[in-house]
């Protein structure tokens, strides 16, 4: 662990004591499971620590080594894992099929993709290291099921027992048999590796004649089709066609299964990272790829500008506004990165920035209006004026000129609307307001937006926007 303790040193020079403690502490102590795919909310709350402290240390500590990411998309109905990989680059941007909930699902970064972490092996050896030699109850556990699933810590396999009657490990290239006694219920025959499951109605007369199917699992055939059985004896014979082991389980579709899939918990979204400034900060280059399109639902857009700032290169000379422009960029930039947001690009004078939710973009512009203000104020002087517009809809994110960008009409109109504004006017629009926390943080902050309609370039339609001076 020596190496260890010297990249928690390291740690320590961009992370508070505090959360490095609580991080190393895991590492130290915690059992297998707890260390693979760590869900950085639910770390947070359970210690009272701050979530983007938190959340920035887990990605310092990722860059160091004692962590690797896992990017999974996850089935927003099960809350299964789909597919998961060590960046963001193995997303596709067609649909994801679960076979367990029998539905395709096209990626968002909003809900449907999860970002984790799992302690090195470098630093310590767990189960899941070698995810085909756990159990089958721990593989649902570790492997299948995302972090935003909340399974109880006490109790796990006698609550699982209540819904999994037969559970198989098959090794690569073997047959096996399993038989059973059905009764009238909703069965599902589940492989959680390959992600095949083949659905049972059984119900009707009994039979004492026993009913057989066969089921072979690979990479490609999902089982989709719903058969109709007799409650009585059954016998299925599986085969498994992969190089890896295979876990056929029989589950039954009751209120114990839908209890587990329906009790969930908030976990980090691939949207929230991408709008993390230390995320941004530390992986610039290793997002997406060039042809890369993944889609985002709903994301917040800030942008600003410097009002005649080509007259305060005139008035106060090019080095004097060039270091007034430098501080005005990292007082923005400490903003942006306090109130959950990342700076996406400078364009000249002005600033692109997203956050995960509008009212923390609102929260951002307010404050930076007020620090412009004192900068002004310090200096006896009007040279500071900044214009801001905001903007909240879907996007795509995308890589640009090497750096991750978005691209869309909700970029597009965030920037048209941040041309209305004047003098020190922040300029929101219907989207915005139409967020409860953005209202409610007005409401706090004592301002009340005027709303006017007004037509935007490259806009078809007439769209609401509230100047909040």
């Amino acid at each position: 662990m020596t190496s260890a303790r010297s990249l928690f040193d390291v740690l320590r020079q961009s992370v508070s004591a505090e959360i490095v403690d609580e991080i190393e502490r895991l590492i130290a102590t915690a059992p297998d499971r707890k260390l693979n795919r760590i869900n950085a909310l639910a770390f947070s709350a359970e210690r009272g620590l701050d979530e983007e402290q938190v959340i920035g240390g887990f990605l310092h500590a990722a860059r160091l080594g004692l962590f690797e990411f896992s990017w999974n998309v996850l089935c927003p109905g099960c809350g299964g894992v789909l597919d998961a990989g060590a960046s963001l680059k193995h997303v596709r941007s067609g649909i994801y099929t679960c076979a367990l909930c029998a539905a395709g699902y096209e990626p968002s970064l909003d809900e449907m993709v999860e970002v984790t972490f799992t302690v090195s092996p470098n630093v310590r050896r767990i189960e899941a290291h070698h995810p085909h030699q756990l159990p089958a109850i721990e593989y649902f556990r570790q492997i299948y099921w995302g972090s935003g699933v909340d399974l109880p810590e006490q109790d796990y396999e006698a609550m699982v027992d209540e819904f999994i009657v037969e559970a198989l490990e098959l090794p690569a290239g073997e047959k096996a048999v399993i038989s059973l006694q059905i009764a009238q219920s909703f069965i599902i025959v589940f492989e959680p590796v390959t992600h095949a499951a083949q659905f049972i109605d059984v119900k009707g007369e009994s039979t004492k004649e026993r009913q057989n199917l066969s089921l072979v699992f690979d990479r490609a055939h999902r089982h989709n089709d719903t058969l109709v059985m007799h409650p009585g004896p059954l016998r299925i014979a599986v085969e498994n066609h992969t190089d890896v082991r295979t876990l056929p389980s029989v589950c039954i579709a009751n209120d114990a299964l839908h209890h587990v899939l329906g009790k969930r918990r908030p976990f980090l979204t691939a949207k929230r990272v991408l709008s993390n400034q230390t995320f941004r900060d530390i992986y610039r280059t290793d997002t997406l790829d060039v042809d890369q399109r993944l889609k985002i639902a709903s994301l917040t857009f800030l942008f600003t500008d410097l009002r005649g700032s080509t007259e305060l290169y005139e008035r106060v000379g090019d080095l004097v506004a060039f270091d007034l422009v430098r501080a005005h960029f990292r007082v923005l930039s400490e903003i942006v990165a306090s109130e959950t947001g990342a700076v996406v690009k400078t364009i000249g004078d002005a600033v692109m920035a997203s956050f995960p939710a509008p009212d923390r973009a609102i929260a951002a512009a307010v404050r930076m209006r007020d620090a412009m203000r004192g900068i002004n104020e310090a200096r006896g002087k009007e040279d500071m004026i900044l214009k801001i517009g905001i903007h909240e809809g879907p996007c795509i994110a995308v890589n640009l000129n090497e750096r991750q960008d978005y691209f869309g009409q909700t970029v597009n109109i965030a920037s048209r609307v941040q041309h209305l504004a004047a003098s020190n006017e922040i300029f929101t629009t219907d989207a915005v307001l139409g967020d409860p926390g953005a209202n409610d943080l007005l409401a706090e902050l004592g301002l009340k937006p005027l709303r006017q309609e007004v037509g935007l370039r490259g806009v078809s339609r007439d769209i609401g926007v509230f100047a909040i001076q």
